[in-house]
């Protein structure tokens, strides 16, 4: 296993595989690197350098307890990009790990970033507010917490339904994907993932959004049931200084994993361009 330790001590798993061009994956909540593997392998077979990591707190990184912020996982990945000394690199963050992103280039890229990619990305902000009338109720965000603490097996399977649109009438429901995404999350720690519920839902990104200059691209499936794209792709895009956006009727949540082939083909498209 290669693990970093970073400076407060907590150690992060990562995978960085192939060589080339570099991109780097970020997960969503309450995943771990393993649900880029569509990714992984289609980028490393096109002569990619692929580094994906566990955010802290999640799969097989350090289960710390402190600093479950957006600001906290865009600091470690500078560390991590840092350690291994990458450059020009293509950063692609889906849901939580959007915001991972546009943080992390917004303020702790040092020049290394060439492009952005958001996936069914939480950003600008999803909580709604006097600001932000139209998006998601604090209750909805609350029921999740209290899934969480009280219910969390039970809850990660249920989760797999609208993630991935499998709750759609005639849905090619897999349980083998619905098993993944519940191993992946019950290998991270609950304080972690109960925590990250804050910084998925409260952090307002609009100015990381509006800061951005290099190249963004945001992709966000129209049924997406977790991440309403209305709150989320459709107004990103018009914060970007140089954002191009593609939305994809009937695609899910998961996308990348339900909808592999098309996504890796819009992927390599930007990022080639």
């Amino acid at each position: 296993m290669s693990t970093l330790k970073l400076k407060d001590g907590t150690e992060i798993f990562y995978k960085d595989q192939g060589e080339g061009p570099v991109l780097m994956f970020h997960h969503g909540w309450p995943l771990s690197s393993d649900d880029w593997d569509a990714q992984v392998i289609f980028f490393l077979k096109k002569g990619y350098r692929v580094v994906t990591h566990d955010r802290r707190g999640h799969g097989r990184s350090s289960q710390n307890i402190y600093n479950h912020t957006i600001e906290q996982y865009a600091s470690d990945a500078a560390e991590l990009v840092e350690f291994l000394d990458l450059k020009d690199v293509v950063h692609i963050g889906h849901s939580t790990g959007g915001g991972e992103v546009i943080r992390y280039v917004n303020k702790y890229a040092n020049g290394r970033a060439k492009k952005a990619v958001l996936i069914s990305a939480i950003p600008p902000v999803m909580v709604q507010s006097d600001s932000n009338p139209d998006g998601v109720p604090m209750s909805v965000f609350d029921d999740i917490r209290d899934q969480t603490m009280n219910n969390r097996n039970q809850f990660y399977f249920d989760l797999t339904f609208p993630f991935y649109g499998y709750n759609r009438e005639g849905a090619d429901v897999k349980e083998g994907v619905q098993r993944n995404w519940w191993r992946q999350g019950l290998m991270g720690g609950i304080v972690a993932h109960y925590d990250g519920i804050k910084a998925f839902s409260e952090t307002d990104l609009t100015e990381d959004l509006k800061a951005v200059d290099i190249p963004v691209l945001v992709m966000h499936g129209e049924d997406d049931q977790i991440v309403p794209i209305a709150n989320a792709a459709l107004k990103s895009i018009k914060l970007l200084k140089n954002g191009k956006m593609i939305t994809y009727p009937g695609f899910p949540h998961g996308m990348p994993t339900t909808e592999h082939q098309t996504i890796n083909k819009d992927l390599l498209e930007f990022i080639q361009s």
